[in-house]
């Protein structure tokens, strides 16, 4: 198993690909290439074809996706406003590589493009998903996963730079779509390890749900949910009122048979409102009576705090290491959250090594919480490929 990354800061589509192709030849050598991702800055939305067509005709990958995002992050770097490419690049024998492109009705939720062959694979595959926000019902796609392979884990994210349904690029093999949804099915002898870093840290006390509907939490503990919350602010400091002023959110415990509770146990969702009259809040998900909930707060410290722990329990807990990664950040991360540029690379690298990494700023981030998948905000999700095992 081997991987290489490269990255280009040409304009022309034929030249970037060109650059990108020969690095990743230098590292590679000869052979064929099983897995190929492409990610490409809005500045190559219109000619992403062209590079696309390059790169699969002279690379010539088994399998080959990507799409635009809002920005490019590739080995060092993390390029947030400039124009730039990046080829990810990997050699996984004996791995079966199963292509997705999914298309959606508006209004209702049908799906074609399914492949028979997964519905009925005794495999449990890993999925790398890349889609379109504005015409992917993400929620339901992952409904559909856990539906026809229980247990499988998806990784990836929504396309970004385009601000309207049209702008955005997907990428599979020689074609190019502006809707819908790009990806592969892995299965085989690799082993692909998901870190979601939601960038949280809990503050105050867990709360059992004993009354909601929907995304409504009614009571907490008995207690009136806003009536709990408002106890918990007095009894913060200054400082973690300010935070929870900005940036407050709810985490909902995933498995509820641990006897404790950390960092990669919650899903975390916004607050997204209050009424002063019932004593509720709203999140941003569905909240059954029974759960566990915490609150929790988002700054760049507890971010890079949590980049950090996550990573360095998946370097403690596994023996193999990772040979490469593909990394997906919120596009509400980098500069504009931690004040300085290649934040989130910086603690892969260190943390993990200096693999060859690739991946894009997203409108959404793609991973599992709990082994169950789910869209996030504000997320760095991350796939290590290692050999398996242990």
């Amino acid at each position: 198993m081997q991987f290489a990354s490269a990255v280009s800061r040409e304009l022309d589509p034929i030249a970037a690909g060109r650059s990108l192709v020969d690095s990743v030849r230098a590292c590679l050598g000869g052979g064929t290439v099983d897995l190929a991702c492409l990610f490409l800055s809005a500045h190559h939305a219109d000619r992403a074809g062209d590079v696309a067509g390059f790169i699969g005709d002279t690379l010539r990958p088994r399998l080959l996706l990507g799409c635009t995002g809002e920005g490019v992050i590739s080995g060092d770097q993390e390029i947030e406003r400039a124009a730039a490419v990046t080829l990810w690049a990997g050699r996984l024998p004996g791995a079966d590589l199963t292509p997705l492109r999914l298309s959606f009705e508006e209004e209702r939720f049908t799906v074609a493009g399914w492949p028979e062959r997964l519905t009925t694979a005794a495999d449990n595959p890993t999925f790398l998903l890349f889609a379109d926000p504005f015409s992917t019902p993400m929620d339901d796609v992952l409904s559909m996963v856990e539906d026809e392979c229980p247990g499988a884990l998806a990784v990836g994210g929504m396309a970004g730079g385009g601000s309207d349904l049209g702008e955005n690029r997907l990428i599979l093999n020689d074609a190019v779509y502006e809707s819908g949804l790009v990806g592969a099915a892995i299965v085989g002898p690799v082993e692909v390890r998901t870190i979601v870093s939601q960038g949280c840290r809990p503050i105050g006390e867990r709360y059992v749900v004993t009354k909601a509907e929907r995304n409504v939490i009614h009571e907490l503990g008995g207690v009136p949910a806003l009536e709990r919350l408002q106890s918990m602010f007095e009894s913060l400091s200054n400082e973690e009122r300010n935070l929870v002023q900005n940036a407050l959110h709810v985490g909902i415990v995933m498995d509820e048979q641990r006897n404790r509770f950390e960092r990669g146990d919650f899903l975390v969702r916004n607050l997204i409102g209050a009424d002063r009259t019932s004593g509720s809040v709203a999140i941003g998900d569905m909240i059954k009576e029974g759960q566990t909930v915490q609150f929790h707060v988002r700054d760049a410290h507890s971010a890079s705090e949590d980049l950090h722990l996550l990573l360095a329990a998946d370097r403690a807990r596994h023996k193999k290491p990772a040979l490469g990664g593909l990394l997906f950040s919120c596009c509400g991360r980098g500069r504009g959250l931690f004040g300085r540029p290649h934040h989130d690379v910086s603690v892969v690298r260190e943390r993990i090594g200096e693999i060859p990494l690739a991946g894009f700023f997203a409108q959404g981030e793609i991973g599992p919480v709990g082994r169950t998948n789910f869209l996030h905000g504000y997320t760095a999700s991350l796939a290590l490929f290692s050999e398996p095992g242990t």
